[in-house]
């Protein structure tokens, strides 16, 4: 009887005190004021306090904050992504502005380059032009002593149609070819028989050409 007794009385102690479904486990500490809910999962080591709240219950409370309160952290990745985002973009702009600023910058110092002489040159056209014409009247001259003073014009004439020819300045091409606005400057319209409307029929002055560029027109007589 005794050893019955005994062994009832450790069932009892054993027995968990919150109910009969709680799953807590054997180191329950729960009370008897504050027992675990009927779907406690708590586990073996079940401290339930004053209020008692399972894992499961925990987790469902924070997912209902968030979907309150939203997630300030995210939230803050996410402004800085997008911080992040328009810097990037400010930097690419930047980044090609200033590749097509050095490109342009480029480009017009080589056109400077190219053409620095430009103003000398066309300074020196009329020179050349006077030139010309002076050793056009002497064509006819005959006098010795003339003959000898032209021949003085046409050395300087030579050394400078070899200075514009060292800057490779050339003269254009008018006589009996089609007009070319591009090239001619038509002052002069007139009829002439046998010759086909808008073909240059005499040089008035002649152009220049300073490497790829038309520094001068020529003036030019065209048929109507």
């Amino acid at each position: 009887m005794e050893k019955e007794e005994i062994k009832e009385e450790v069932e009892n102690t054993e027995k968990c005190k919150c109910n009969d479904n709680c799953t807590c486990g054997d180191d329950c500490n729960c009370t008897p004021e504050n027992k675990c809910s009927e779907e406690c999962t708590c586990g073996s080591d079940c401290n339930c306090g004053e209020s008692c709240e399972c894992k499961n219950e925990k987790k469902d409370k924070k997912k209902e904050k968030k979907k309150l309160f939203g997630n300030k952290k995210d939230d803050k990745i996410k402004e800085y992504e997008k911080l992040i985002k328009e810097l990037e973009d400010k930097i690419l702009v930047m980044s090609a502005d200033n590749v097509n600023y050095r490109k342009r910058k480029d480009e017009e110092v080589a056109r400077l380059l190219k053409f620095c002489n430009e103003d000398i040159i066309k300074d020196l056209l009329p020179v050349a032009d006077n030139f010309e014409r002076a050793l056009k009247l002497a064509e006819d001259k005959t006098d010795e002593e003339f003959v000898k003073f032209n021949e003085g014009y046409k050395m300087v004439y030579c050394s400078i149609q070899n200075i514009l020819e060292k800057f490779d300045v050339k003269a254009i091409d008018g006589a009996n070819k089609p007009f070319d606005p591009v090239y001619h400057n038509a002052v002069i319209m007139e009829a002439k028989e046998g010759v086909e409307p808008g073909m240059v029929i005499e040089v008035l002055q002649k152009g220049y050409l300073y490497k790829d560029k038309v520094i001068r027109p020529a003036m030019v007589k065209v048929s109507e």
